[in-house]
């Protein structure tokens, strides 16, 4: 039995959305194919299949389908399937002027027909042989009209214009695509490693753990590592989008992607490339680009009888003209092949996939992973906010206040030694403030047990121990507003550490900004009703539920959503990842946040900076709008030289325009995306 493997190739040579989309709604048809994506964007074609020598195998499908497309391991140069075609055709046009002798001359202007129009008829004849009518179709048929209603002069400037506006989309396609790579351009092909007191290169998919790497100012490092030589500035723009630099030196954790502004640093390497923060941006990204949103799949879906019904009116209008008006056939006839011109949906079906995949790379430029053109356009859609509190709103770096014991039979030293020897066990981020506070001596503990989101058991000397929250360790004292860890041995609490965390500088006044915008704000968190009521006050947050347990924070999330509303959770821990993943839009801290939280979630925030998010809706209103115009600009161009021609005032030309120019409009249109100023 075979195994199914998963494929990722470039495709080449692709200009045209509508093409690939027949291309992938085909490969999918074919049994030994699963699940095809085409993400004209990105050039890639991912998949799955049993098949060994894939690449062979899909060029011979594809090569029925559409001319001139390939597929490749690594990407090949895109060259121009019209440019030479184009030349001769507009020389032969220049002959055919000076020319007098009308037999040559007709001779000469067919055989420009027929080089005008070689590269378009191949594809649309492999079209047909697949039962798909598509834009090369209708244009040969609209050309090829024009000459035999007397029109061969506009026929051969409308394969001409047809022509250059190809190359020109060809040309704007690519440098979309080049400008969207650059904005994302953090992959570090190649590092420099210590060997036996020697430097050499080698590729950073060969960095073992453990390796000294050398970088120099003005590289980028490749991958996680830590200073074992060496001070500098460190700027971590493409990764988080943050433009003041970052002070590191020798002890410092530095991540993969960062770019050295100093002098040489040495690192040793401490995960390889594939688990570095750099490689799984980059995977992240990938994936988020081919997942399609709702409206670009409704788009597909429109353009695939868009053009059929374009070709059945111009048929009626070429048939039904000269019986209801005064129109010759031959008139009527004319008026119907400028119908056919129009008839690509090429600017509808290119402009809405690329406007999503800018606007996941300027996200992502900004320190805003976003996994997916459809969580890209849910974000704009968010009318509820609930952040989880610790890590969040606050740092999540709780300081010791301090150390109190209650029993003369145990002295602070005491408490704190049975409070660390069960937080070593645990997962709550508190328990790394305990661990980091200072070393203990490690002791033999028996029958440990964690209760999330409460405590933890064990038992040490024939004695049971509890360490965890007020209730659960049943103290009855009143707390003050401060978050403790209480210990209790045999029931009776003897100590507790007091500790204290800080609010982020700049949460209140993202959630004004937030609130400006009408979007509800909610804070959850585990802690006492004094402790997060206090903090809620401080960021001028009025909803806020206490002392809850993950599955309560699930129940709340659920309850917000029957009231339909579009919720978003943004957490960080372990004990987040069931929230994260039930709310509509789930977000992440990608800098102290788990893998758990960061795999659960739909939106990754590089640098824990909650006023990412704001920027991430405002990037998700901004590509909507930008996908409104040029739908609207499309449909109202078309539909007004549609309506023209049926009157006889619009030509040929002016179709050109509506199909090839409006289609150049929106490329440049989508590019707005990635302009603007970062924050």
């Amino acid at each position: 039995m075979n195994i199914l493997k998963n494929y990722k190739l470039k495709i080449n040579n692709l200009d045209c959305a509508n093409c690939a989309r027949i291309i992938e709604e085909n490969l999918n048809k074919d049994e030994k194919l699963e699940n095809v994506i085409i993400n004209f964007s990105k050039s890639t074609i991912s998949l799955n299949s049993e098949i060994d020598n894939i690449t062979d195998y899909l060029n011979k499908k594809i090569e029925k389908i559409e001319d001139g497309v390939t597929v490749s391991e690594k990407e090949e140069k895109n060259k121009s399937k019209y440019l030479i075609n184009l030349i001769i055709g507009i020389a032969l046009i220049l002959i055919s002027l000076i020319i007098k002798n009308k037999v040559i001359n007709e001779i000469i202007i067919i055989i420009a027909y027929i080089v005008l129009l070689e590269k378009t008829f191949i594809k649309a004849m492999k079209s047909l042989s697949q039962k798909i009518m598509n834009e090369n179709f209708l244009i040969v048929i609209s050309c090829i009209g024009a000459y035999f209603v007397d029109k061969k002069m506009e026929g051969l400037m409308v394969i001409i214009l047809y022509t250059i506006g190809k190359i020109l989309e060809e040309k704007a396609v690519y440098k979309s695509r080049k400008n969207i790579s650059e904005l994302m351009d953090i992959k570090v092909e190649k590092a420099n490693i210590k060997k036996d007191n020697n430097i050499i290169e080698i590729e950073s998919s060969k960095i073992k753990v453990g390796d000294i790497l050398v970088v120099r100012k003005g590289e980028k490092i490749a991958v996680d590592g830590i200073i074992v030589k060496g001070e500098t500035s460190l700027d971590l723009q493409s990764l988080n989008g943050e433009s003041k630099p970052k002070e590191v030196e020798k002890g410092d954790e530095v991540s993969s992607g960062s770019i050295n502004l100093e002098g040489v640093i040495e690192i040793k390497a401490l995960k390889e490339y594939k688990d570095s923060n750099v490689s799984k941006i980059i995977n992240l990204i990938e994936e988020a680009t081919d997942k399609k949103a709702k409206k670009e799949t409704r788009v597909s879906k429109w353009a695939k009888v868009y053009t059929p019904t374009v070709f059945i009116l111009s048929i009626l209008v070429g048939t039904l003209l000269p019986i209801i008006t005064d129109l010759s056939y031959k008139e009527s006839i004319y008026r119907a092949l400028t119908f056919l011109v129009i008839s690509c949906p090429c600017a509808i079906a290119i402009s809405v996939p690329l406007a999503y995949y800018s606007g996941i790379g300027k996200s992502s430029k900004e320190g805003v992973l976003i996994k997916g053109s459809d969580v890209l356009d849910y974000l704009r859609k968010i009318d509820t906010i609930c952040f989880d509190k610790t890590g969040t709103i606050t740092t999540g770096n709780f300081k010791v206040k301090k150390i109190i014991s209650l029993d003369n039979k145990y002295n602070e030293n005491d408490i704190f030694k049975y409070i660390y020897n069960a937080e070593i066990y645990s997962v709550h981020p508190i328990a790394k403030t305990i661990l980091d506070y200072k070393k203990e001596k490690k002791i033999k503990i028996n029958n440990l047990k964690e209760y999330t989101g409460k405590g933890i058991t064990y038992e040490y000397n024939d004695k049971k121990y509890k360490v965890g929250s007020k209730k659960f360790t049943k103290y009855n004292e009143e707390e003050k507003e401060n978050t403790y860890i209480y210990l209790s041995i045999e029931d009776n609490v003897v100590g507790y550490i007091e500790l204290e965390d800080e609010i982020k500088s700049n949460t209140k006044d993202i959630v004004n900004s937030l609130k400006k915008n009408d979007i509800s704000i909610y804070m959850f968190s585990g802690d006492k009703k004094e402790v997060a009521e206090k903090v809620a006050k401080k960021v001028s947050i009025d909803n806020v539920k206490y002392e809850m347990l993950p599955q309560d924070k699930y129940n709340e999330i659920n309850s917000l959503k029957k009231e339909n509303r579009i919720v978003s959770f943004v957490g960080d821990g372990i004990n987040d990842a069931l929230v994260l993943k039930v709310s509509d839009v789930g977000i992440s801290m990608g800098l102290k946040g788990t893998s758990a939280a960061i795999e659960a979630s739909d939106v990754v925030i590089m640098n824990d900076d909650i006023s990412k998010i704001k920027k991430g809706i405002d990037i998700s209103k901004k590509t909507d709008i930008i996908i409104n115009e040029n739908l609207i600009l499309a449909f109202t161009i078309k539909v007004l030289i549609l309506t023209l021609s049926i009157f006889g005032i619009s030509t040929m030309w002016q179709a050109v325009f509506a199909d090839v120019g409006v289609t150049l409009i929106a490329i440049l249109n989508t590019l707005r995306i990635l302009k603007g100023k970062k924050n």
